[in-house]
């Protein structure tokens, strides 16, 4: 049997019925879910690995339960008027069974599809039309060979499902290095070429089930080990580049079908825009509107679920810049420090209530600015202090 943790109590009679919104998931995305959740008066029930999830320690009510197990998303999805997500690692089959008994989900596991496997990413937006690298299933290292004597060494393989924060995504130079990397999937990988990348760029879309949508500005992303370090908010691209980057983005979601809160990914190349990855729920990538946009992404996310009016999208400031808050090598917790990092002017800390280690994502800092640099200024200052270097 499931647990409840932090139950809600009991309203009374007469108390007006309040919308209740199911994630799956009780990490840092559904802990920032619930702060918004509480503004708007709508109870958030969370499915949970245990009493230790972000989400859970910040007093959010959740059933602890295998998110694997029919049964159990059963008994959580009949607690709730919508499921909805923090992160793409349920089994799509699962997701159909609750649609096919009635429930509704969002985004519905079609398009959640489209964030899970990439493969089908490619090959369902590449017969669109939509700009995707070139690629190929590679099931043997003969195959990624093949495909680099037409493309060039280095190629990327990339793991169809299961990767995150460059986890199962290698860049390998000859067949040796494919076949160790092919060894663990008995279904192949994605293979690419290495593209030239210029920038990073991403945009945040939220849509409604009757297609009702709108779009944020697009950021800039900055990777540093496979990790998103940085973001800039609005991107320093052309206007011209910019308007382009949102329409595909909505156009993507659009011809998915996705509804709720959807990260477009995408690289600029020398060739133009390329589609990285999606993301169907809230993402790093939006961080910054918490205090950088009139609608925070977690509260779009919580008005799209809902099909209720969406929000303004517009930054309230020139400049936005977020950075992530790592786990600093010799060990030690940014929390310790937290104070002095709190004497910064104009820096707002986040912090995820996740046990620190080097290299874990532990938080981040948002800056507001009246240009760029004066907000990475900020926000940089504020994370040297939390992770030691100041």
């Amino acid at each position: 049997m499931a647990e409840l943790l932090n139950p809600r109590p009991t309203p009374p009679d007469d108390a007006p019925r309040r919308p209740r919104l199911g994630v799956l998931g009780a990490g840092q995305l559904a802990r920032m879910d619930q702060q918004a959740a509480i503004a708007l008066d709508v109870d958030l029930r969370l499915l949970a690995d245990g009493p230790g999830d972000a989400a859970v320690l910040a007093g959010a009510e959740a059933l602890v339960g295998d998110h694997g197990d029919l049964d159990v998303l059963r008994a959580f999805a009949s607690g709730v008027d919508v499921v909805t997500f923090e992160f793409e690692g349920v089994d799509n089959a699962l997701l159909q069974a609750l649609v096919d008994e009635g429930h509704r989900l969002v985004p519905a596991p079609t398009a959640k599809l489209f964030a899970q496997d990439k493969l089908h990413q490619r090959r369902g937006l590449g017969d669109a039309g939509f700009p995707v690298p070139p690629f190929e299933q590679a099931r043997t290292p003969d195959e990624v060979a093949a495909f680099a004597a037409t493309h060039g060494w280095p190629v990327v393989l990339k793991a169809p499902r299961g990767g995150y924060d460059g986890r199962g995504v290698g860049v390998v130079d000859d067949v040796e290095e494919a076949a160790a990397f092919l060894e663990p999937l008995p279904d192949g990988a994605l293979v690419e070429p290495k593209v030239v990348i210029e920038r990073e760029i991403a945009v945040q879309v939220a849509r409604t089930s009757d297609g009702r949508s709108v779009a944020y500005p697009v950021v800039e992303t900055v990777q540093h080990e496979a990790m998103l370090r940085e973001l800039v908010a609005p991107a320093e691209i052309p206007e011209a580049l910019a308007r382009e980057a949102v329409d595909l983005a909505v156009a993507i979601v659009d011809h998915i079908g996705a509804t709720g809160l959807v990260a477009v990914e995408l690289f600029v190349t020398p060739d133009g825009l390329r589609i990285n990855e999606l993301a169907m729920r809230p993402h790093n990538s939006g961080h910054y509107s918490i205090e950088g946009a009139v609608t925070s992404q977690f509260e779009q996310h919580l008005r799209a679920a809902l099909d209720w009016p969406l929000g303004s999208t517009a930054l309230v400031a020139p400049a936005a810049v977020t950075v992530n808050v790592v786990g600093p090598e010799d060990g030690s917790d940014p929390r310790s420090r937290l104070r002095d990092a709190l004497a910064v002017v104009g820096a707002h800390v986040h912090l995820y209530g996740k046990g620190a280690r080097a290299g874990r994502k532990l938080g981040h800092v948002t800056a507001l600015g009246p240009d760029v640099a004066t907000a990475k200024r900020i926000a940089w200052r504020a994370v040297d202090i939390l992770e030691g270097r100041a």
